[in-house]
């Protein structure tokens, strides 16, 4: 059997035993994924609160595990599921923004100024793309993130934000066009 389709086949039997009740084998799935929710929280633009959000998002899963058709993966679904929770999370901070502004003034991860000690030419340059990726449109950074930093295909990016895929295809390549103005070319994705 080829690793990928053993890898399908474990998740698939994984999520069969946790739709029947198994907390063990919902165990496997959460340590198998909290990784790349936790990327996904973080870079869609939870920050700080990126290990609540992967909470929920796992809590919301085990409760919708009926709802769970497997048509493109556990993993596409969860991270539809962290793509919906972070948004939820931005909504209620721009709804109390002031008081949260300058609580992420003093505790923001990510200071504006590169640490003097930091001054090496890569992380200089990935510090600028993540500035032009925050800078974008939400829908433009969301559609990159997933593309791009994620590695989901087209299919996983459609499932994860909620798209058809034929929106996905044409918003990655506007938005990419739209980062490429902002940035030198060999810093694009996919350039």
């Amino acid at each position: 059997m080829v690793r990928g389709a053993a890898i399908e086949n474990d998740e698939a039997t994984a999520v069969a035993r946790a739709r029947a009740g198994d907390l063990d084998a919902y165990e496997v799935l959460v340590v198998r994924f909290t990784a790349p929710a936790h990327r996904a929280a973080t870079l869609l633009g939870a920050g700080a609160d990126a290990d609540d959000v992967v909470q929920e998002a796992f809590v919301k899963a085990y409760r919708q595990l009926g709802r769970y058709r497997g048509e493109s993966g556990f993993r596409p679904w969860l991270l539809a599921i962290v793509a919906n929770e972070t948004r939820n999370l931005l909504r209620s901070r721009n709804r109390r923004a002031g008081l949260l502004m300058r609580a992420a003034v003093r505790e923001d991860p990510m200071p504006l100024e590169p640490d003097p000690a930091e001054s090496a030419e890569a992380t200089e340059r990935r510090r600028f793309l993540v500035e032009q990726l925050r800078a974008l449109d939400v829908r433009d950074r969301e559609v990159l993130v997933c593309r791009y930093l994620l590695d989901l295909s087209e299919a996983e990016t459609a499932m994860t934000l909620g798209l058809p895929k034929g929106t996905v295809k044409s918003r990655t390549a506007r938005a990419l066009t739209r980062l490429r103005d902002r940035l030198p070319v060999k810093e694009v994705p996919g350039a």
